[in-house]
């Protein structure tokens, strides 16, 4: 199971860019989308409601193997590492993988007890537009260097023990919530009804 979290602060064609790709070259079974009830990383102002989010993600995600999840909140847990360990102990059968954007992997250090997250999952990293030199030059890339798969192995990624992850190159797509956000705000229509569909 892929495990992609965020605030999705709205939801967008680019999270499910990411995760078909995941789908494809993990081999994955499915992806669960983590809709964060408050990422401890980002302001409360500009926030939308949950139930927003996770209706507005529904929308998004339109496909079989992507499934859209409260867990975080029904778990009671904040951080990253919390979800993990809960998601760990409630699914033991499940081998999961966690799914960020190069722009995760970039700033991972400032989330509580980063490298325990490196310790309990594999981890794949998509690439994301401009962010790809600073991510693989950073420092969790550099502390878990020798952990790095190659590409060739990202079908067995799942089934490795952790620390163990990959960086995946593939299309770029160039959805930003930010962006999105910004156009709502200003009444853009475009951005009203989301990105246009590159999946």
């Amino acid at each position: 199971m892929g495990l992609l979290g965020g605030s999705f602060n709205p939801a967008h064609d680019g999270h499910r860019h990411v995760s078909l790709i995941a789908l494809k070259a993990l081999a994955l079974d499915e992806v669960w989308w983590l809709v964060s009830p408050r990422n401890p990383l980002k302001p409360a102002a500009g926030m939308a409601p949950l139930e927003r989010r996770l209706a507005e993600a529904r929308v998004v995600a339109r496909h079989p193997r992507i499934r859209v999840t409260d867990i975080e909140a029904r778990l009671g847990t904040r951080y990253t590492v919390d979800g993990l360990r809960a998601l760990k102990t409630r699914f033991p059968r499940h081998a999961f993988v966690w799914l960020m954007g190069a722009d995760n992997l970039a700033e991972i250090p400032r989330w509580r007890d980063w490298e325990t997250i490196f310790a309990l999952v594999p981890i794949a990293v998509i690439d994301r537009p401009t962010y790809s030199y600073k991510a693989l030059a950073g420092r969790a890339a550099r502390r878990f260097g020798r952990a790095r798969l190659a590409a060739r192995d990202a079908r067995a990624l799942a089934s490795r023990r952790p620390p163990a992850w990959i960086f995946l190159r593939a299309r770029l797509h160039p959805a930003s919530a930010t962006a999105i956000r910004r156009a709502r705000r200003e009444g853009d229509g475009w951005a009203q009804r989301g990105s246009p569909d590159h999946g």
